[in-house]
């Protein structure tokens, strides 16, 4: 069971693609944080990869750091291994960390269960939202509702979350 709005989110001690180690703190100056439990491998990502390229540009400038975590079992699923993220990262221009959960704690400790699984935590790293990016999962141009981008504009306006919860639309984590 995921952790629940209103939850205070678990932290997390993750390798990047970009050789440097990332917990919550490391978004301590942020107004809001966007964790995205994702992989490469599954096609809802791949259909969402440049979405969450672009929701980090279009929010940096008003405080934003978006995280994607990798939990998936790289043994059983080698285009999910460390060695392909950061093939990944570098060809999707990702411009936002890409971290490795090795041993799958930090996705059981948030209760991650399909990818891409987002959580949006406020300033005080409080779920705030939890949910799906979007409300078409595989195609960008038939989007009617930007469920995440809606969340950030509230939280950042300071207004409570219209829609706190959607359900995620993905593929299961690989466990090991």
């Amino acid at each position: 069971m995921a952790i629940s709005v209103g939850s205070k989110a678990p932290d997390f001690d993750l390798p990047g693609v970009d050789g440097e180690t990332y917990s919550l703190g490391s978004f301590a100056d942020a107004d809001a944080v966007v964790v995205i439990f994702s992989c490469n491998h599954c096609p809802y990502v791949v259909a969402n990869e440049d979405r969450m390229v672009q929701i980090q540009a279009d929010y940096a400038d008003r405080g934003v750091r978006l995280v994607a975590i990798c939990s998936n079992d790289a043994a059983k699923y080698p285009a999910d291994s460390f060695d392909a993220m950061k093939a990944r990262a570098q060809e999707k221009g990702f411009n936002f960390p890409y971290l490795r959960d090795e041993t799958q704690e930090v996705a059981r400790a948030w209760g991650a269960s399909v990818t891409p699984e987002v959580f949006l935590l406020g300033p005080e790293g409080t779920v705030v939202y939890h949910g799906r990016i979007d409300d078409n999962a595989m195609a960008p141009t038939a989007v009617g509702r930007h469920d995440l981008r809606e969340a950030l504009d509230e939280l950042l306006a300071g207004e409570d979350i219209s829609v706190p919860r959607t359900e995620p639309v993905g593929c299961t984590i690989k466990w090991k």
